[in-house]
């Protein structure tokens, strides 16, 4: 009981955090027009959206930071979650900087967004590289059995860990509460995996960002008060990814991620499909859209992901023997 009691506290104490500064912080950003645009193309049902505040993903990485001073020691280990969750977070706060308050729809240009993300990635991946307990192994799931990656290592946690899941989550963030909850499912899964391998700091800051994530619904979940944005899509994002890489399980996240994945994959063959034949797979992607322009409510396709991930989450509980 007492072990569970250390993730209790930086959940329950970043998610006041949220509750908290979450009516100071929505009506500064209405106060500075920080109001989020909506895609022309998109769903109709969208278009009311257009203004609602957006990076609250501020709100989020504040909750985070305090939640783990107040409950946790520096270690190696927290510093480099903070350092992902915080880099990544600010990539994403620049570039909805430059979309809202710069009126650039676009935010940041694509290949410095890249640039940017693929830099702090690779400082991330030697980094973890270096640190006792961690090296080049990576589990495979559903046995035992640790596989050294080698010089595959660095370019496979760097790509498709880090950068893929930062931005499979901002794919993922397109609905009220989608993105928000589906990472507070996985980042309470992760909690209670690093707790019952004995890393306590790193079961803390899960914690931290789970309970972050529960608060943020407050705001976020259908109709939403705040958007994250970019700022908090992508420090979410950067939370998942150092996780698994410090746990070594960066071969189980495309399980527990799988809606990531599924958001992801939905974008990639829309494209592909749509450059070679000129046809659409999709009614609209990313995945959640496609069902929205079917007419599912908003509601009932972020409750259908949220079970998917809770699913696919107990499917990872049988992955780690």
């Amino acid at each position: 009981m007492r072990d569970h009691q250390q993730i209790i506290f930086p959940i329950i104490i970043a998610f006041l955090i949220v509750i908290i500064i979450g009516p100071i912080v929505i009506p500064i950003l209405e106060k500075l027009k920080m109001g989020q645009s909506v895609r022309g193309d998109g769903p109709k049902t969208h278009f009311k959206k257009s203004g609602t505040p957006t990076m609250g993903g501020i709100i989020i990485a504040i909750a985070v930071f305090f939640s783990v001073l107040i409950t946790a020691q520096w270690e190696r280990e927290m510093l480099f979650i903070l350092v992902s969750i915080l880099g990544f977070g600010f990539i994403g706060l620049v570039d909805d900087f430059i979309k809202v308050v710069m009126r650039r729809s676009l935010g940041l240009r694509a290949t410095h967004k890249l640039a940017a993300q693929v830099l702090l990635a690779a400082v991330l991946t030697l980094y973890a590289y270096r640190l006792p307990g961690v090296g080049s192994a990576v589990l495979i799931p559903f046995t035992s059995q640790y596989w050294d990656m080698g010089v595959w290592y660095v370019p496979f946690i760097a790509i498709i860990i880090f950068v893929g899941t930062v931005n499979s989550v901002n794919f993922t963030d397109g609905l009220d509460g989608l993105a928000a909850g589906v990472t507070m499912i996985i980042m309470a899964f992760l909690s209670l995996v690093a707790l019952n391998a004995g890393q306590k700091e790193i079961a803390i800051i899960s914690a931290a960002v789970t309970g972050a994530a529960l608060g943020f619904l407050r705001y976020n979940s259908y109709p939403a008060q705040i958007f994250m944005g970019d700022t908090g899509s992508m420090a979410l994002g950067g939370a998942v990814a150092a996780v698994v890489v410090l746990l070594r399980l960066p071969l189980l996240l495309p399980i527990i991620g799988g809606v990531y994945v599924l958001e992801t994959l939905s974008i990639i063959i829309q494209v592909v499909s749509y450059r070679l034949t000129g046809k659409r797979v999709f009614l609209m992607a990313p995945l959640h859209h496609h069902y929205e322009v079917k007419g599912w409510e908003e509601t009932k396709v972020v409750m259908l992901f949220w079970i998917i991930t809770i699913v696919l989450v107990l499917v990872g509980v049988l992955a780690i023997r």
